[in-house]
């Protein structure tokens, strides 16, 4: 970044004060500083960059379009700088933990075991966002619980749970006497979660393509398991979600694949905040087997 020429902060700062208040006096409550103040700081800013940033043509002073685009940069800007620093200063321990992962993994691995971390840090209080697409974590969420390799770049990662993932469907769409092989199955309706592409993934190793009048269902994980119950359709989940299910008949397992990938605690580089903190050795304690472990 090029720091030459850069207008002062104080002037960003009061610029930024004037353009979420109404009036110059509660711009300057805002940050603590007389009406005058704040004037005198936009008018050097606007002398600075060589451009109207307020329009004072009216009754009321308003920003210009320029004005308008800079106080947006300055509020996502601003923005940050006071997360960071309620984060390394520990004054954001009371702000909810934001923890983003698959329905699956919600609904099959995490929620189950959730009742102890209550038990032990009651406190905390927590958002849980079980959605297929992935969030940016340190921004939209303070930690992942993300399937894949481990290679996230600029996030560290630490492993959760490995388990292989498994082709189901009820003993009803599928019976133990009937045919299972994978041609057969093309032939059946299929469940997956959106943004995924595992069943399409499962039949290429065997050369085959969905037929068309097998339809497709997309549905968050935990409503995929219940179809999949129901005998809507096969599923491709991962083992560890379903061991329940298979010991107790209700999905029968048809194929298996051992080469597998695992699910990760992803957060930011850096010191965790206390919460966080809680939370990432709560979760690498719960993992079944132990970090590592394949299930």
């Amino acid at each position: 970044m090029e720091w030459r020429g850069f207008p002062p902060l104080s002037a960003l700062r009061a610029f930024a004060a004037f353009a979420q208040a109404p009036t110059l006096d509660q711009a300057g409550a805002l940050i603590g500083v007389t009406h005058a103040a704040i004037s005198q700081q936009i008018r050097a800013l606007e002398t600075q960059m060589g451009v109207a940033l307020v329009d004072r043509g009216g009754r009321r002073l308003a920003l210009t379009d320029e004005g308008r685009r800079l106080a947006e940069a300055l509020e996502a800007g601003f923005g940050q700088i006071a997360t960071v620093v309620a984060e390394l200063t520990g004054s954001d321990g009371s702000r909810p933990l934001r923890i983003t992962t698959t329905p699956s993994f919600a609904s099959g691995w995490l929620l189950p075991r959730l009742p102890e971390f209550r038990a032990q840090h009651p406190g905390i209080d927590l958002v849980i966002d079980p959605a297929p697409e992935q969030r940016d974590i340190g921004r939209e969420a303070d930690v992942g619980l993300r399937y894949g390799n481990g290679d996230w770049p600029g996030l560290e990662a630490r492993l959760v749970l490995r388990s292989s993932v498994v082709v189901v469907a009820s003993p009803g769409l599928v019976p133990a006497d009937g045919p299972q092989d994978a041609a057969h199955l093309a032939k059946l309706p299929w469940l997956q979660e959106p943004g995924t592409n595992e069943v399409t993934g499962f039949l290429q190793q065997y050369g085959l393509t969905r037929e068309k009048r097998a339809g497709m269902i997309s549905l968050p994980g935990n409503m995929m398991l219940d179809a999949a119950r129901d005998g809507q359709g096969v599923a491709v989940v991962a083992r560890a979600f379903v061991l329940a299910d298979l010991a107790a008949g209700r999905l029968r397992l048809l194929h298996e694949d051992k080469e597998h990938e695992g699910y990760f605690l992803v957060t930011r580089p850096g010191v965790l905040r206390p919460p966080l903190k809680a939370f990432a050795q709560w979760v690498l304690r719960q993992a079944d087997a132990g970090p590592g472990q394949a299930i």
